[in-house]
């Protein structure tokens, strides 16, 4: 559902492509910034608003992807990718923005500021053991599996 406030006229969460993977989530901004945008410095980050709430069904969770092409041309992310929207919040959707380019950025009223995928969500419960079973692995981690 769209907030009270919000712009009727910016799209809802749609797939670019048809084989898109994430829906583009837009910028909704309130009236007084829609002319302006907002304004992310270098090093900033920020909450930008899209103007909906979303119920997402039990046994799934809408996780929230940074736009390759802000990352790119910008140095615009996520700070926390993915977000997380868990299947029982009901509270306003926004997107966290962390600008990690030398410029400002513009993020204008509209803009496609990020993806969101549903995927579904394995609930597992969790038991202390006294050992762990082996693996040709093993504890290796962080670039043990080699080069690139």
């Amino acid at each position: 559902m769209r907030e009270d406030w919000a712009d009727p006229e910016v799209a809802l969460p749609d797939y670019a492509t048809a084989g898109a993977a994430g829906a583009d989530l837009r910028a909704n901004l309130p009236e007084g910034q829609r002319l302006d945008g907002l304004l992310l410095k270098p090093g900033a980050r920020m909450l930008v608003p899209t103007g909906l709430r979303v119920a997402i069904p039990e046994g799934f969770e809408m996780q929230v992807r940074p736009r390759s092409g802000l990352a790119l041309k910008h140095g615009v992310g996520l700070p926390n990718s993915p977000g997380t929207i868990d299947s029982d919040y009901r509270g306003p959707l926004g997107v966290i923005l962390v600008n990690f380019g030398q410029a400002a950025f513009r993020i204008r009223h509209g803009a496609r500021i990020a993806q969101a995928v549903v995927a579904p969500v394995a609930r597992v419960s969790y038991a202390e053991v006294a050992a762990l079973d082996d693996t040709a692995r093993g504890g290796g981690g962080f670039g043990s599996t080699g080069v690139g």
